[in-house]
């Protein structure tokens, strides 16, 4: 008997894997506070150049509620808030590096 494709079932680490990065920005703001030591929201705006204000917020949020980011509010006028990874966060970055290592030799 043959499997059809509603008969394998979804590979749960895979879509929460999707569910959790698969935000527009989100693997380029972690490389960004990675790799490129940007942990300020205005430098991180201005790296990735046309990314609106409330979608980075949204973002940035989103990866630290997943915990993949720390935030720390300075408390501080004007305000100075800065990310940076988060242990979890910094697991990843193996694959963030085997991710780019293949998009250089590929794309």
């Amino acid at each position: 008997m043959r499997k059809t494709a509603a008969a394998v079932q979804r590979c749960r680490t895979m879509s929460t894997l999707q569910r959790i990065l698969g935000g527009k920005w989100k693997l380029e703001i972690l490389y960004y506070i990675a790799f490129c030591d940007i942990r300020r929201f205005g430098a991180l705006r201005r790296q990735l150049g046309d990314i609106t204000e409330s979608s980075l917020t949204k973002q940035l949020r989103e990866l630290e509620a997943d915990g993949f980011l720390t935030r720390h509010d300075f408390h501080e006028v004007p305000p100075r808030v800065e990310y940076a990874l988060s242990d979890l966060g910094s697991s990843f970055m193996e694959v963030i590096v085997c991710m780019k290592e293949w998009g250089d030799r590929n794309l």
